[in-house]
């Protein structure tokens, strides 16, 4: 059963890891990976992630992606949403604890927000408007 406006930005709103896809060369399948995305109905959704990753430099030359979010409990549900990127733009701290805060307990999203800023590569935001939607829930598993 599809999902009504307000149940499927509702449920894209909630924490779910995402798969991401984006094209990446004509010859092969999407690149799909795992994301953390920030999410609020309405508006745009948005990932972090280098600036010379796989994703970013594939969605760079799409222009485009796509991200699906699921659950299997207590229902089989999921929400995919597909459209052009709006911007990038230099991360920032406040964006990377928003994002680790959505994920992590708050205890641990400040350590994981240094660690990341110390041992890892800098990050930018990407930020899509979701365009086009398919939504269901299956029923119980």
């Amino acid at each position: 059963m599809a999902l009504s406006v307000e149940e499927r930005e509702g449920f894209l709103a909630e924490p779910h890891v995402g798969a991401l896809s984006v094209v990446e060369r004509p010859d092969r399948a999407p690149l799909t990976v795992p994301i953390w995305y920030q999410y609020a109905p309405g508006g745009e959704l948005w990932v972090r992630t280098p600036p010379g990753s796989r994703k970013a430099r594939a969605i760079a030359a799409a222009g485009r992606f796509s991200l699906l979010a699921q659950r299997t409990d207590p229902s089989v549900r999921y929400v995919s949403v597909e459209g052009p990127v709006t911007g990038t733009s230099p991360d920032t701290p406040e964006r990377a604890l928003e994002m680790a805060s959505r994920y992590l307990p708050p205890e641990q999203a400040a350590a994981f927000v240094e660690y990341e800023r110390t041992q890892l590569d800098e990050h930018v935001v990407i930020a899509m408007r979701p365009e086009h939607w398919l939504s269901a829930d299956l029923g119980p598993a």
